[in-house]
């Protein structure tokens, strides 16, 4: 069974720019196809028209066609789509409705009318693959974000459709559980009758699975088709300058070759870069020189015998943290380990029990939510959680609208954070309507319009494309400059290494440890709590005959006298205190 998209159109319901506009290529059994883009290019929405949810439910006018099966999409339903093409989304907690977990994947069968012993045996095999069998009694709101999205993605599996749709299935998992799902998805694809379609900024572990890559423009329009190699190696420099991601190997490798190291063809993978760089008879001495970690002795968050408990059991086991002022700290760790629930406790989202945290001289379990605001912000790791408005700019001004800013105050701050943020153009649209990646930074935006000191930002990279991940993080590298801390919970390994001046590396619900993140990553705290390197040190780690190599971590240590900027993961200049 095959799908054809046919210069297809899309503008959703009060926008005049059409998302994407005039695309055109088609899936065929067996394959997985990634869809890549700049945020807001329409790629999510593009996966939502291939099941028939644009027209049918989200409001939209659609031109071109959808082809599934020999059927127009516009002239069936999206029941009928559902046997055909299954859909995984972006946010997992908009596709469950059930009480637990096994019933949650049993929902989709039992509604087509899959006879009850298949129901079941479908469930286990997909909760098995995705590592939820032993917790399919728990509600699915027992699970941490990542493993919602295991979930979603079982669901999607236990449907036995012949298309599977994934938008950004990995954003919220670890990169073990990532492994995981791709490993799933592998023996999907294995017997030649199922097809993939994937929505993903993390190519890492996708680069293996992937086929073929089609590569949306800016304004939404086909820019390129071809075999992954084709794409993401041959034109990395053209993919590389619409913003978008490209495998850590890759962008290192052009990085080298900036630096006149000769790199041909481009990596894709850490041990095609590994094997790359052992070719080499001679490379330039890697720079190796980060920043300057801010002492603890300045403490701006103390956390002292933290406990917290949830559904019966402990998330958080007496944990004791500093973390500096104008430190950049990354709290990691595999999915259920804590990392949300300690993030939230320092921003009093969840109030942590009295006298154990104190953030920038308070403590949030006593400090009353407008105060608390002007101390720390925080952004969640689903940014629908935290809107509110009805338009990107009254979104931005509710928070110093509730401390009573003048009107004055609140035009000029929401003015620069329209620009800052590049929302500018959608000042006037519904939060709602703003794609993924443009939702994460609206979600920034409301945490920073208030001013506080120390900013807790829960997966800011989640649905970002390379250029806009870069602008966040040089957003945040100037609050720092201008004294403010920051705490990131994030998976992924490459950010950390290439931006945070701390590491707290937290397991089953433990501090296990603590430190300047070159520290932590020379060790073994990251394996020893079911984590990988990242991806630059998996590969320079397997290099054999250049061993000054062997430590580097960061795409800033590498030699670049001349690299093109287009091909850096923003990691040019390192965030934090001394950079």
């Amino acid at each position: 069974m095959s799908v054809r998209v046919e210069d297809v159109r899309i503008r959703h319901e009060g926008r005049t720019a059409w998302r994407p506009d005039g695309v055109t290529f088609e899936v065929r059994p067996g394959e997985v196809v990634l869809l890549l883009g700049p945020s807001g290019s329409g790629k999510s929405t593009l996966a939502l028209a291939l099941d028939g949810l644009v027209p049918h439910a989200v409001p939209a006018d659609l031109e071109g066609r959808v082809v599934v099966d020999g059927t127009a999409t516009t002239s069936t339903t999206v029941a009928r789509l559902s046997e055909h093409v299954a859909m995984v989304f972006q946010d997992p907690d908009a596709q469950v409705v059930t009480g637990t977990v096994l019933d949650e994947v049993c929902f989709g069968p039992e509604n087509l009318r899959v006879p009850a012993d298949e129901v079941l045996d479908r469930a286990e095999r997909a909760l098995r693959a995705v590592g939820l069998w032993e917790r399919r009694t728990e509600a699915p709101d027992a699970l941490s974000g990542g493993g919602r999205q295991r979930l979603a993605i079982a669901c999607a599996l236990a449907l036995g459709s012949p298309v599977l749709v994934l938008d950004e299935p990995t954003a919220n998992l670890d990169p073990v559980g990532t492994q995981e799902v791709y490993a799933a998805l592998r023996a999907v694809v294995a017997d030649g009758t199922r097809a993939v379609v994937l929505v993903e900024h993390d190519l890492d572990a996708a680069v293996d699975l992937v086929d073929r890559v089609v590569v949306l423009d800016r304004a939404g329009r086909y820019a390129l088709d071809g075999t992954t190699r084709e794409v993401l190696a041959d034109r990395a420099e053209e993919v590389a300058a619409l913003g978008v991601w490209l495998p850590v190997a890759t962008l290192a490798a052009l990085r080298l070759r900036g630096a006149g190291v000769a790199l041909d063809p481009l990596p894709l993978t850490a041990a095609e870069l590994a094997t790359a760089l052992d070719a080499c008879d001679e490379l330039p001495a890697p720079a190796a020189a980060g920043p300057t970690p801010a002492t603890a002795a300045d403490a701006v968050v103390q956390v002292r015998g933290l406990t917290v408990g949830r559904g019966g059991r402990t998330v958080l086991d007496d944990v004791h943290l500093d973390v500096p002022a104008g430190a950049v700290l990354a709290l990691v760790g595999v999915n259920g380990a804590g990392k949300t629930t300690l993030a939230q406790a320092v921003a009093g989202v969840v109030p942590p029990p009295r006298g154990t945290v104190r953030v920038a001289g308070v403590d949030p379990a006593r400090t009353p939510p407008r105060t608390l605001v002007r101390h720390v912000g925080f952004v969640f790791q689903n940014p629908e959680h935290q809107l509110v408005r009805g338009t990107v700019a009254d979104e931005l001004a509710h928070g110093l609208r509730l401390q009573g800013a003048d009107d004055a105050t609140v035009a000029a701050a929401v003015e620069d954070l329209l620009r800052r943020l590049d929302l500018t153009a959608e000042r006037d649209v519904h939060p709602f309507l703003l794609s993924g990646g443009q939702k994460r930074r609206l979600s920034v935006g409301t945490a920073l319009v208030t001013g506080a000191r120390v900013l807790v930002l829960d997966e800011p990279t989640y649905g970002q494309d390379r250029e806009r991940a870069a602008e966040l993080l040089a957003l945040l590298e100037r609050l720092v400059a201008e004294g403010t801390t920051v705490l990131l919970v994030t998976h992924d390994l490459q950010l950390v290494a290439d931006h945070a001046t701390h590491v707290a590396v937290l397991h089953e619900g433990r501090l296990v440890a603590t430190g300047p993140t070159s520290a932590v990553l020379a060790g073994t705290a990251l394996e020893d709590a079911g984590l990988l390197p990242p991806p630059l040190a998996r590969a320079t780690r397997q290099v054999r005959r250049h061993p000054a190599w062997r430590a580097v971590t960061r795409l800033a240590d590498l030699p670049h006298p001349g690299a093109p900027a287009a091909a850096d993961r923003g990691a040019g200049a390192t965030v934090g205190a001394g950079a």
